[in-house]
């Protein structure tokens, strides 16, 4: 099982950055505070932008929201920056042996609880924002 991408933590720490300090966050001072790459944070805030989360100001540099801080859920970043693979939070092993109750079985039953699971996990996130969270820091 692979973990959800870590596009998704990035994504929050650059937009937690851009609400409180709008004025002073281009590519490279948000790369400073994730300490990474400014190269992964444009393809980030490219995704960002694409989900309309943000507007990146071309020349001068600098992102600023596209919505309220209190409007965006954890939820919107989850899903701009496609934080799983093919929407799947959880993937099935390949090829389980048929002749086997279980390996006949096991993706079908387990596949129900996954989903339910997911769907758990993304309601969670729907009902969070980025203004709550920002809420939180010290």
């Amino acid at each position: 099982m692979k973990q959800i991408s870590t596009r998704f933590s990035i994504a929050v720490h650059a937009l937690s950055l851009i609400a409180m300090n709008p004025e002073a966050c281009t590519g490279d001072f948000i790369a400073g505070s994730v300490n990474t790459n400014p190269v992964i944070i444009r393809r980030i805030m490219g995704m960002l932008k694409k989900a309309g989360l943000v507007e990146v100001r071309a020349g001068v540099g600098g992102a600023f929201l596209r919505k309220d801080a209190a409007r965006i859920t954890l939820l919107d970043v989850y899903r701009a920056v496609n934080a799983t693979e093919e929407n799947q939070l959880f993937r099935m092993h390949a090829n389980p042996n048929i002749a086997c109750t279980v390996g006949r079985n096991i993706e079908r039953v387990l596949q129900e609880e996954l989903n339910d699971a997911q769907l758990l996990l993304e309601q969670r996130l729907d009902q969070t924002t980025l203004s709550q969270l920002i809420g939180k820091f010290d």
